[in-house]
């Protein structure tokens, strides 16, 4: 293979690549005896719904972005023995509209949230999270402003505030502090919580 071919398929892998959070904590999602999906929410790329997918999960890409739900259906498609298309759903949305509830009507066995913070979003996540089910969120906190983008502190969480959301749940994984990033290219600050719905 030419060296500039390798380099390309490199650069692919690398951005297709699923949070290792994600995949540490998988298993917690298998015991759902329900049919309902995963909600990866503002998708984006869709590496953590794709990963969800590859093992016969059941997943709502979400996203504001007409292309990034182009792009994971065509992922889906152009590795059809992959990934089974029929548990993908694609869900068209903009989740930081004025007044609005998008998620009231909806249940999910699980909601992951990665790199994103809508903090009027967090109590509807929390309600469409069926009982015994998962939150997996990570994203940055206000430690992230020296280190790169976002530096918005309405994008970035204050210290042990994503723990304080899921008061009351059964908290699986927290964590807060700085990491390498999954491509291992840089420095990140970060908050994780995995939690279970209590019953």
């Amino acid at each position: 293979m030419q060296p500039f071919l390798l380099l390309i398929e490199k650069s692919q892998k690398a951005k297709i690549m699923h949070s290792s959070l994600l995949e540490k904590y998988l298993p917690e999602l298998n015991p759902h005896e329900n049919s309902l999906p995963i909600l990866d929410l503002a998708c984006g790329n869709g590496r953590n719904g794709l990963f969800c997918l590859e093992k016969n999960l059941a997943v709502t890409f979400a996203d504001i972005n007409t292309q990034s739900l182009a792009n994971v259906q065509q992922a889906i498609s152009h590795d059809a023995d992959k990934y089974q298309s029929t548990l993908a759903t694609f869900w068209l949305i903009d989740f930081e509209q004025r007044f609005s509830q998008p998620l009231v009507e909806n249940s999910y066995s699980a909601v992951m949230v990665f790199r994103y913070l809508h903090r009027p979003l967090i109590e509807q996540i929390k309600a469409a999270v069926v009982p015994n089910g998962l939150v997996i969120y990570e994203t940055f906190t206000l430690g992230q402003a020296v280190l790169g983008r976002p530096k918005n502190p309405d994008f970035l969480l204050k210290k042990g505030e994503l723990l304080e959301h899921f008061a009351g749940w059964q908290i699986i994984h927290s964590f807060e502090g700085t990491i390498i990033s999954d491509t291992g290219s840089h420095s990140q600050a970060i908050a994780q919580v995995v939690a279970r719905k209590p019953l």
